[in-house]
């Protein structure tokens, strides 16, 4: 007895706790179940924004600002060892730009009409012009017409005041094509009274019997002729006279003035000051770049939404599925991943970079890990006063020249679209040495990106290095005849053949003293320009990029869905897309 007496104290005291503990439990539960429904669901991690959802990598096993946390995917500091010459292109000293006339090409004293006269007036930003003057050159050539300083687009998207003289040394052009086309500054008044030519269109990639048949009648008739929204009019097949009359006024006769040079050569000096070489890097991650391509960058509903209210500029475009534009190579790179493609290629930590890009999407957290990658990061506001870049700041032309002054003259150019600016800054460098032009190899790179975590650095580093082959500006990596003249200009590049078969025999000489030791360097001599690409591989040169396409809605007069005047682009307010991504 005295035992269950001892026993029932211990028990009330238990009963009384069971509801507080049930109550805590409870509780528990509750605030359980409450923060389970806040979290983000398993699936939802490919909605977070770009910048949240960059992968977690390692640069170099280091810590603090270094690091990106992780194990696996390891990103030495110096990119990996390198089985080539990062900073030039392979038998590029046996190829040159050559575009003289030949002796069968008469002097335009001998040819010119006098009674003939020929405008042109261009359209998009700086390069999509470029393209239109140096074809406008030809076109006077085969109509033997006396050519009219070009019009530059004042009315575009980019509103700018500029005209020919702002940008380009109009002198130097005029004397430079003397023995090519006459070029006058302006139309010779007619009557006492200023001139009004006739206006008129040609169709894109006009042929030379096109311009005889279309515009030589006109011609006889009026004297006098003005072709609007002059862009892409002229053929990429031409005969090689022709051709290399193009590489003439591309390469030598448009010359940016004084000014210009001056400030775009200072940029490049302070460059260089920072460093032995340096990379150039069109980044083209703009928004606008990104709502025209229809690709999606796992921003979730944000991203949607911001995207789409810049594509309602465009009320003809239909977007495609964004993985399949992905699956095909049309989507820019992120940053960052142009930062590991960089760095899979051999660039190592130290090197230096200079962007030229307008505004990034996402900002300075989209920018991240490509500045993490690259520490040396610069663009012209931050190698240049804001007291210095004032002349120019309202001009986005002028902007634009000098961040092509520098691309230009970087060792390495990368490119990450395929615009205008792209296809001539492509070409430039291969007449002028075949210096390193890298253009992401989208189409193979996408899987490798998307799959990177269940590789190794080195897995990486090697499948990055054999998809680029045929991208990299390579001396002959890309059939003549290929692409945009302006992007492969090959009637105008010429191969020393002997300087060659010397080089090949010496190397053979060399090889035989010391196998083992030159047996890379014999490779590198004897091997197929093309670095072992196969034809399956070769670059799709063919497929039009996004200012064309838009273009040839224009052409059909789908441009808004309506038929449109030709002749009065402001009959809509709809920015064009080959002025908003040429450049």
């Amino acid at each position: 007895m005295s035992f269950q007496r001892r026993r029932y104290p211990y028990y009330n005291r238990l009963r009384r706790l069971l509801p507080l503990v049930f109550a805590v439990s409870l509780s528990l539960l509750v605030l359980f179940a409450f923060l389970s429904f806040l979290a983000p669901h398993p699936g939802d991690s490919d909605r977070l924004p770009p910048r949240v959802r960059h992968t977690s990598i390692n640069i170099g096993g280091g810590s603090g600002s270094d690091s990106i946390k992780s194990a696996a995917f390891r990103v030495p500091r110096d990119g990996g060892r390198s089985d080539r010459d990062v900073w030039r292109s392979r038998n590029a000293e046996f190829f040159c730009g050559c575009s003289n006339a030949s002796t069968k090409f008469p002097n335009s004293k001998a040819v010119t009409r006098n009674d003939r006269y020929l405008a042109i007036a261009t359209s998009g930003g700086l390069n999509q012009q470029r393209t239109g003057i140096v074809d406008a050159v030809v076109a006077a050539r085969i109509l033997n017409a006396t050519l009219v300083v070009p019009k530059l687009d004042q009315k575009s998207y980019w509103k700018d005041a500029s005209d020919f003289s702002h940008i380009f040394d109009v002198d130097w052009f005029v004397s430079f094509l003397s023995d090519d086309v006459r070029v006058v500054k302006q139309l010779p008044q007619k009557g006492g009274r200023p001139w009004s030519p006739s206006r008129m269109r040609v169709p894109r990639k006009c042929n030379e019997r096109c311009y005889i048949n279309r515009v030589l009648p006109v011609l006889h008739k009026r004297h006098a002729v003005q072709l609007n929204k002059f862009d892409y009019r002229l053929s990429n097949k031409l005969s090689d006279e022709l051709q290399k009359l193009r590489c003439r006024v591309n390469y030598h006769a448009l010359k940016f003035t004084d000014p210009i040079l001056k400030m775009g050569n200072e940029l490049v000096r302070r460059m260089r000051l920072r460093s032995k070489h340096f990379i150039a890097l069109h980044l083209r991650f703009e928004p606008d770049m990104l709502a025209f391509s229809g690709c999606y960058y796992g921003g979730g509903d944000k991203e949607r939404r911001e995207l789409a209210a810049i594509r309602r500029r465009w009320k003809t475009l239909h977007i495609n599925n964004p993985e399949k534009q992905r699956r095909q190579g049309r989507c820019p790179l992120t940053p960052e991943e142009v930062g590991l493609m960089l760095r899979a290629l051999g660039y190592g930590s130290d090197v230096h970079i200079y962007v030229a890009s307008g505004e990034v999407y996402g900002g300075e957290e989209s920018l991240a890990p490509l500045k993490a990658l690259f520490p040396h990061f610069y663009s012209k506001d931050t190698i240049a006063t804001k007291e210095e870049l004032e002349p120019f700041a309202s001009y986005s032309s002028r902007m634009a020249a000098l961040d092509f002054l520098v691309c230009d003259e970087s060792d390495v150019f990368v490119t990450n679209n395929n615009g205008n600016m792209a296809k001539i800054l492509a070409g430039r460098r291969r007449y002028f040495g075949h210096k390193p032009t890298v253009r992401p190899n989208a189409k193979k790179l996408y899987r490798l990106f998307l799959n990177k975590e269940n590789t190794t650095w080195e897995e990486f580093t090697s499948r990055v290095r054999s998809f680029q082959r045929g991208f990299m500006g390579e001396p002959k990596e890309v059939r003549a005849g290929r692409g945009e003249f302006h992007e492969n200009p090959s009637t105008c590049i010429c191969e020393d053949t002997e300087a060659k078969a010397k080089a090949q025999i010496e190397s053979r000489k060399l090889g035989k003293k010391n196998k083992s030791t030159n047996k890379d360097t014999a490779a590198a001599v004897v091997t197929v320009p093309n670095d072992g690409q196969s034809e399956e591989d070769e670059p799709d040169w063919s497929e039009p990029d996004y200012e064309e396409e838009q273009s040839d809605l224009q052409d059909r007069g789908l441009y808004n869905g309506t038929s449109l005047d030709y002749d009065d682009p402001s009959t809509s307010d709809e920015p064009e897309l080959e002025e908003m991504l040429s450049d």
